[in-house]
């Protein structure tokens, strides 16, 4: 077993109380020699940041935190992860009393929904540290906050009647996610995560717009590929394979980016 997989409560977690990104800290940290994995956990963010560098405010209720990976997996089977920690985080949220997990869906590439409403959010980001390949997972979720006017609504898990600390569903999301990480198995394990995370995606088979960074693509939502790729199928009926974007339902899709992400305060 490869020592990123081993059992959770091997696994240190180094828990502040306030940095400018739970990311940068413990990115910072694994330079200075921290010994990986480990976890780190923070009551509140400063400086958090999404995808495509963009902020929002981390108030304290909700779960901030990074987890530090050496050598996850093959560098082919690297861009599966975004599906690995979604699953993860979508199973731990899933385990809390009273909550129907059909509510819960995952929208490609990084977010958790409940009703259709953002409270997780995920960013992964890799790195070479003194040759070796390293991944900091970063993992946000709206215990007790949320923003409003974002461009994809958001909720927390206080406000749809589900209330719990940060530190409890930590204590899930590292037991859901070393249980998902060693279901992947580096990779060898792919086709069952594929086929989980497909069981709870928004928008599968509907019809969606991707925003790249230049430009706005839609089409249906076939399906996702085996490098974790949104697979559209556009008008004309060719497939297109998308590595990164935003997606939102068609007619819903803002004009341009909004100033806070929303994302779960993860970074």
């Amino acid at each position: 077993m490869s020592a990123n997989l081993r059992p959770i409560a091997a696994v240190p977690r180094i828990a502040l109380d306030e940095v400018d990104s739970t990311n940068a800290e413990a990115l910072r940290r694994l330079k200075a020699g921290e010994a990986a994995p480990f976890w780190l956990t923070a009551g509140r963010q400063v400086a958090g940041r999404g995808r495509r560098g963009r902020a929002w405010t981390s108030e304290v209720g909700n779960l901030y935190s990074s987890l530090v990976l050496v050598e996850p997996a093959p560098a082919e089977h690297l861009g599966e992860l975004p599906l690995v920690v979604g699953l993860g985080v979508h199973r731990a949220v899933a385990g809390l009393a009273g909550l129907d997990p059909a509510r819960l869906r995952v929208k490609w590439p990084n977010d958790v929904l409940l009703d259709g409403r953002k409270i997780a959010g995920i960013l992964i980001e890799a790195n070479e540290i003194a040759g070796r390949r390293t991944v900091v997972v970063g993992i946000g979720v709206n215990c007790a906050h949320h923003p409003e006017g974002t461009e994809w609504p958001a909720t927390s898990l206080a406000a749809a009647g589900f209330p719990v600390s940060p530190d409890e569903l930590f204590a899930r999301l590292a037991g859901s996610l070393a249980a998902t990480l060693a279901e992947w198995d580096r990779g060898a394990g792919l086709a069952a995560i594929r086929r989980a995370w497909l069981d709870i995606a928004s928008g599968l088979g509907e019809l969606i717009v991707v925003r790249l960074p230049q430009s706005t693509v839609s089409g249906h939502f076939s399906t996702i590929d085996r490098d974790g790729r949104l697979v559209l199928r556009l008008a004309s009926g060719e497939e297109r394979r998308i590595a990164a974007g935003d997606v939102f339902l068609m007619g819903t899709a803002p004009a341009q980016d909004s100033a806070d992400d929303a994302r779960g305060g993860a970074a």
